[in-house]
């Protein structure tokens, strides 16, 4: 039985031209397996590895038995694809492994406990601390500085945070990372893909007027619910090793980044250059302070989850996509807030065509609109399992929503809507076609 499912996966198998793909009211299959494996993200969140991995084969054997790859058809097309974003994934993992250690190791800096000693006594200093998440998350990961908000909130207000200024947190720190190549996975990816981060710091331009509108509104409801209670940290000092390590790491990040695509962009597409650079870093740094080894674990295992999705993403038709426009980019910050924000980036990316400051954030500050929507709402739920209610949040949340509106159509009336020409010069062929026998 298995030597013939292995000469059926081995056979030139008939490939499918763009337009023609196998579909079902219109909808190419590809993208509708696609759709359920988000959906089956956005269900059940506590077994999204799985079922993002379920996906991944589900998708890979469809493409593999009925429609092929852009690198050809059957395993071997396959494999040919996999050759083709193998660079990609092996980046982002060692970004995403190597930006967990970083982020422990601001963290263990003592600068989250300092900071707050300096905010206003009023409404303001729940004002201040999302502006500090909002900056803390433009060079670190979103993730790490809605938990680090978190963990000042939690002390601040003795515990009682209000849903409304969670919801404003995980804004925060969305926007903060929706203009910055290192602040976030979704504009990583698309510095890894040899977009500029001039051009991805555009997003900021919207991403400040949100903070302003989710800044005040969720500060009065926090001030409302639970007014600051300060403690001074007079004893507390800051770990200048750690800080050391982080500046360090960001820069074997960015010189990298820099020195490979301008002085040597041939060969960007060959060896994942940027995630090496971090981990050189990283060993280098091992005599400063003892690395976090432990966080790693769990760490892969939701690289694991992200990187199944990005694969997914890949593999589909992109060419059967809507043409790429702002309101398209308006779109994808909803989608976001119910889908997983990096498979859309990756999928926006391999289409090609966007103002990518627009998209940098509208999929970066979109998913706040829902604690499920970003990796940082989730995070944050864990530390807070009240916000884990989409009717609470919508509800006392409902400026994160007014915020992403606004600070989209300021983008667009301040900047307007410039789309560049695909970003990447290394086109794949069309669909290869079996050689006749």
């Amino acid at each position: 039985m298995h030597r013939l499912i292995v000469t059926l996966l081995l056979l030139p198998l008939p490939a499918f031209a763009a337009g023609n793909l196998p579909s079902v009211g219109g909808i190419p299959i590809d993208f509708i397996l696609f759709a359920l494996t988000l959906l089956g993200v956005a269900l059940f969140h506590h077994a999204t590895l799985y079922v993002a991995l379920t996906g991944l084969f589900t998708i890979s054997l469809y493409k593999i038995l009925v429609t092929g790859f852009k690198t050809g058809v059957g395993v071997a097309g396959f494999f040919g694809h996999l050759g083709h974003e193998w660079v990609t994934i092996a980046n982002l993992f060692c970004l995403l492994t190597g930006f967990a250690l970083l982020a422990r190791h601001f963290e263990k800096s003592h600068v989250p406990v300092i900071l707050p000693k300096y905010l206003p006594d009023d409404w303001k200093g729940g004002f201040v601390l999302l502006v500090m998440v909002f900056v803390i998350s433009s060079f670190l990961d979103n993730i790490a500085a809605a938990l680090i908000g978190g963990a000042m909130a939690h002390q601040l207000f003795k515990a009682k945070v209000h849903i409304g200024f969670l919801a404003a947190i995980v804004a925060a720190s969305n926007a903060g990372g929706s203009g910055s190549v290192v602040g976030d996975t979704t504009t990583t990816m698309m510095w890894i893909d040899g977009i500029s981060p001039l051009t991805v710091l555009d997003a900021y331009i919207a991403a400040g007027v949100a903070l302003l509108i989710i800044g005040y509104f969720g500060a009065r409801q926090q001030h409302a619910y639970s007014p600051i209670i300060k403690n001074a940290h007079q004893h507390t000092h800051i770990d200048w090793g750690r800080i050391f390590i982080v500046g360090t790491m960001l820069v074997f990040a960015v010189a990298t980044n820099i020195t490979v695509n301008v002085k040597f962009p041939e060969l960007a597409d060959h060896f994942p250059f940027i995630g090496v650079a971090v981990w050189t870093a990283i060993i280098l740094t091992i005599p400063v302070r003892r690395h976090d080894w432990e966080v790693l674990p769990e760490t892969v295992k939701g690289s694991v989850f992200l990187l199944s999705l990005v694969l997914c993403a890949s593999m589909m038709p992109v060419e059967e996509l809507p043409q790429a426009s702002w309101q398209s980019a308006l779109a994808l910050g909803f989608i976001s807030a119910v889908f997983d924000n990096i498979p859309l980036t990756a999928l926006a990316l391999r289409q090609g065509g966007y103002d990518w400051g627009f998209l940098a954030y509208a999929v970066g500050f979109g998913g706040s609109m829902l604690w499920f929507g970003s990796s940082a709402g989730v995070a944050l739920s864990s530390m807070f399992p009240e916000a884990r209610s989409a009717v609470q949040w919508l509800r006392h949340g409902w400026h994160v929503a007014v915020a992403y509106v606004v600070g989209f159509f300021v983008l667009l009336a301040v900047l307007g809507w410039h789309p560049e020409v695909p970003h990447k010069t290394k086109a794949l062929p069309a669909v290869v076609q079996p050689a006749a026998n």
